[in-house]
């Protein structure tokens, strides 16, 4: 496997005049267009002067002149380095003096106080997406037919940065071959074809909706139904004229809160994807009561692409994020790196083809985050069962060790969240000079509760150990959440340290 693009490329229909973009308006990019706009952009990095390993660094709102841009990056051999458009100007000025690009594309405001940012290297050029701006990126557009340049399958096709919630973001380099190779597996897995339209409406800047939303519908010559957002209204009038969605938890429960979601409006939709973020047991039930549809809950995290699956075809576990996906291999360990029996807790490890070559610039931490035998370390802990069926129970920074005893968060939230008065709730862990980490949950109570901290604790003391029992709760309207719908517990430590 070398060149993203050219695994890509072999997944387009015969017909290249079928469509690949429907935009909500009813407007048709076909695979022919999405073929030659991204020839006439890596013609024109050429004429630029770029050359391979340069980074394109992008943030913009979501558009498929996005995607185009995408794919010229790889059909020219240069890094694409997405950025979240919610990004202010210290976190932007630390990703560009980091990744070093030589293109910026940006939105218009951001392009004309550039000098602003306290850079310490200027990108050589800064462009808009706006075709009338004077900076406009469509204007390097340059016609002409344009030759892949093929590549080692190790080559960075993309840059991507962690969330930075335990300090400095990352950079995180996933290569040709570890987006081709998860993509092809998750094309089977899920069984995509041609007749397959896909909802889009994830955001294009995380491996969620750029690498296997697209990946998946460009590996199998299908089309995607483009929406510049999530808005669940919106996903209702939709939703009868796809056979596929995916998206983090939060569109679940936002489409359940709409009343015309029934079995009528998904009668077509054949599969139901759910990722970035947990899923809640009572959402999986919830929303299989109302449409008839199990919802199929998948793991993955950037370094790494997807690892794990509920089946296509068998019984999918609610609480469960399925099994290893074929060609990886995932293991339980200790922290002595003592492999672990079925149902016993431990750090999830994984090797494969899907895993990326290393952090940007960081040697000593790729270093420190593989095992000698190959294995990154995913931060998270969980178990496998009986089935060979993966539940996570949380990320390792965010067990609680209270008084020397493990505590791990999603065992407590599971028992708060089944309660009828309770929307959602986080567990964390902070300081305390008696047992170290004192145990404290946040709770969104469902809008009619009364429940109060007194009845909740009683209730948990008749569930769980005493040493897992919050010392102290509190009540919030809503969960602090970052773009793709995870939980910042982060920021939930400091604001209540």
């Amino acid at each position: 496997m070398g060149n993203l693009y050219l695994t890509y490329r072999q997944g387009f229909p015969k017909d290249l005049d079928r469509p690949f973009i429907e935009n909500t308006d009813g407007t048709i990019i076909s695979y022919k267009e999405l073929d030659e706009q991204s020839a006439k952009y890596a013609n024109g990095f050429s004429r630029l002067g770029l050359v391979s390993g340069d980074r394109v660094s992008v943030q913009v709102h979501k558009s498929p002149e996005v995607i185009f841009i995408y794919l010229a990056c790889l059909r020219s051999n240069l890094i694409f380095h997405p950025l979240n458009t919610a990004y202010k100007e210290s976190e932007l000025t630390f990703f560009l003096n980091d990744a070093k690009p030589s293109v910026f594309i940006c939105e218009k405001n951001i392009s004309e106080n550039i000098s602003l940012l306290n850079l310490t290297e200027q990108p050589e050029y800064v462009f808009t997406l706006i075709s009338e701006h004077q900076n406009s990126i469509q204007t390097i557009k340059e016609e002409g037919a344009h030759k892949v340049s093929d590549c080692a399958s190790e080559h960075t096709a993309c840059l991507l940065y962690s969330s930075g919630t335990t300090g400095k973001p990352k950079g995180i380099m996933l290569s040709h071959g570890n987006i081709g190779s998860n993509t092809l597996v998750l094309k089977e897995v899920w069984g995509f074809d041609e007749n397959d339209c896909l909802l889009h409406s994830l955001p294009i800047y995380h491996v969620h909706g750029l690498f296997v939303a697209l990946g998946c519908a460009l590996l199998s010559g299908s089309k995607l139904l483009w929406t510049d957002s999530f808005q669940a209204n919106q996903a209702i009038q939709f939703l009868p004229k796809c056979t596929v969605m995916m998206g983090v938890p939060t569109y679940y429960t936002r489409l359940l809160s709409e009343e015309n979601l029934d079995k009528k409006v998904v009668e077509n939709i054949r599969l139901f994807i759910s990722g970035s973020a947990p899923l809640l047991e009572e959402t999986f039930s919830q929303f299989h009561e109302r449409t008839g549809a199990f919802i199929l809950e998948r793991y993955g995290m950037t370094e790494t692409n997807i690892i794990s699956s509920n089946p296509l075809n068998d019984y999918r576990k609610s609480g469960t994020v399925g099994k290893s996906l074929p060609g990886q291999d995932l293991r339980i360990v200790d922290d002595e790196s003592k492999e672990l029996d079925i149902e016993e807790i431990g750090n999830i490890q994984v090797k494969g083809p899907n895993v990326f070559t290393g952090y940007w610039n960081l040697p000593e931490k790729t270093e420190e985050d593989f095992t000698e035998d190959g294995f990154f370390n995913t931060g998270d802990m969980g178990y496998l069962d009986t089935d060979g069926y993966l539940t996570i129970v949380g990320r390792t920074k965010d067990m609680i060790i209270s008084g020397g005893l493990n505590v791990y968060p999603k065992e407590i939230e599971s028992i708060i969240d089944d309660l009828d008065e309770v929307e959602e709730s986080a567990v964390i862990g902070i300081k305390d000079d008696d047992l170290g980490e004192k145990v404290v949950a946040i709770v969104v109570k469902k809008s009619e509760s009364h429940l109060s901290e007194n009845e909740l604790i009683s209730l948990l003391k008749g569930n769980v150990a005493g040493f897992k029992v919050p010392k102290e709760i509190f009540f919030l309207h809503e969960l602090p959440r970052n773009a793709m719908g995870k939980v910042q517990k982060n920021i939930l430590r400091s604001n209540y340290e």
